[in-house]
């Protein structure tokens, strides 16, 4: 199944300085930037056709896979001033490279790419720049026995903070932890089916126009997650990552685990 991959924000709350022009997806945790991680996930599942809706400092993106070093990720034998692999990341997949404008909502990222899924009932959607060790096949496999266009990813709230029931005579009546609340944020990995183009106009959203108006048909799914999921929308969060892949915690990188669940 074919993976899209929005890759073109500007990441404004992750810049180092005004001038750094590096795209979220590029931020790095331990030896490989966020993308790697995102599509080392997908490439575990046997999901290896990428497609990279690219925007904003796209060369940082290409040059990236076209220097690609094995040797920072992988076992290797030097012989005679020649490295000889032990294991590979990246050398069976196919990614194709598509330029989909600088300033262009996710969803039109995604209509400009449409010709290159060929016509494929399903496929796989991402913003690149979140992880999680959420179970894809279960996830695939829910949305594929659902008459539905559409599938994401939720995730309990994410905020620290507590909201405060007042009432009229400016008496606190209750304090209620955010995470508590029977809410869902959505958690940014998607599966589609081809009817999500039917839905999100030129220059629309995926979800604000293509996935809300599945849900007022009623054909929107869910994947409730509660297991590990963490954005990296600031730089504190993709330091906090940075640091947990330093100490060996990083519950994402499900492609380290043997067949029994245990980090190889």
């Amino acid at each position: 199944m074919k993976v899209v991959l929005f890759c073109g924000g500007y990441g404004l709350r992750m810049r180092a300085g005004a001038s750094d022009d590096i795209p979220k997806p590029m931020a790095m945790v331990g030896p490989r930037p966020l993308i790697w991680h995102v599509m080392r996930y997908y490439a575990h599942f046997g999901h290896t056709e990428f497609i990279l809706c690219l925007g904003y400092g796209a060369h940082h993106i290409k040059d990236f896979f076209l220097n690609y070093e094995e040797t920072a990720s992988n076992d290797f034998v030097l012989r005679n001033g020649r490295a000889e692999l032990l294991s590979t990341d990246i050398a069976s997949w196919t990614i194709t490279f598509v330029q989909t404008g600088v300033e262009s909502p996710i969803g039109e990222r995604l209509r400009r790419v449409r010709h290159h899924l060929d016509g494929d009932e399903m496929f796989l959607a991402n913003y690149a720049d979140v992880l999680t060790d959420a179970p894809l096949p279960e996830m695939i496999d829910q949305f594929a026995r659902r008459d539905a266009g559409a599938s994401m990813t939720v995730v309990p709230p994410q905020s620290s903070f507590h909201c405060v029931e007042l009432g009229e005579n400016g008496l606190v009546g209750g304090i209620t932890a955010v995470s508590e609340l029977p809410l869902w944020e959505n958690g940014g990995y998607f599966v589609l089916r081809q009817e999500i183009f039917d839905h999100i106009p030129e220059n629309g959203d995926l979800v604000a126009d293509g996935c809300a108006q599945l849900a007022k048909q009623g054909r929107l799914m869910a994947y409730r997650h509660r297991g590990f999921w963490k954005p990296t929308d600031t730089v504190k969060e993709r330091a906090a990552l940075d640091a947990a892949y330093a100490r060996g915690d990083r519950p994402w990188a499900v492609w380290e685990r043997d067949s029994a669940g245990v980090r190889a």
